[in-house]
């Protein structure tokens, strides 16, 4: 990508598609599967395209995260804090991955305004983040970092939103793909099978699972 965000921070990675294969399979129980899917903040489009429903969306700013989506998915070029383009109640599960510590308190205000907007009552939001809580020594190695998030802070924010958490994963993922010890060679049985171990060594990501009641 052009984006300088991406150029120093998200750089390409050859075991992404791999990773995220595993990830979205790990979540395919509460993926609908006639439904409409949003993906926020979709950069890579890694999520969203391997998600199989009715209605796949990705939306971004990034000028050129269009050419990263299959063919199946709508793009739309847009900030989470306007996503005008999307109507009203009209989304089944929205997904969103290391966004919100990229907001600052007024724009997470905005962003959980148009995300309640935009998502169907009793429907899910799934976030992975950084747990502060684990990854505090690394966290503000990335300059766009703006907002601390714990699993406890995050569990507190999404309950004051009108959202029930239906899952909490505190350890989840590495921090990120940099996280793993490099003698460590990636295969699709490896992370299946760290995604399901009770032990999760370098873990700094967490996961939620929640559902708004309007």
């Amino acid at each position: 990508m052009t984006d300088p965000y991406y150029e120093s921070r998200y750089v390409p990675d050859k075991n992404r598609p791999l990773v995220w294969k595993e990830i979205v399979s790990y979540l395919k129980k509460y993926i609908p599967e006639n439904g409409t899917v949003l993906d926020i903040g979709a950069g890579y489009c890694d999520f969203i395209n391997n998600v199989e429903t009715k209605t796949k969306i990705a939306l971004d700013y990034s000028s050129d995260f269009e050419k990263f989506a299959n063919k199946d998915v709508k793009t739309i070029r847009s900030s989470v804090l306007d996503m005008k383009e999307i109507s009203n109640d009209s989304i089944d599960l929205l997904f969103a991955s290391n966004l919100l510590e990229h907001l600052s308190d007024d724009e997470l205000q905005k962003a959980m305004s148009e995300i309640k907007r935009i998502l169907k009552n009793n429907r899910l939001l799934i976030l992975m983040q950084p747990n502060y809580r684990l990854s505090f020594k690394t966290y503000f190695d990335d300059p766009t970092h703006k907002k601390v998030f714990s699993d406890l802070a995050l569990e507190s924010f999404l309950i004051s939103h009108g959202f029930k958490i239906e899952l909490k994963k505190a350890r989840f993922l590495p921090f990120s793909l940099r996280s793993k010890p490099s003698i460590i060679p990636l295969s699709s049985f490896i992370v299946r099978a760290y995604l399901y171990s009770p032990w999760k060594p370098f873990a700094g990501q967490m996961l939620f699972v929640s559902k708004l009641i309007k």
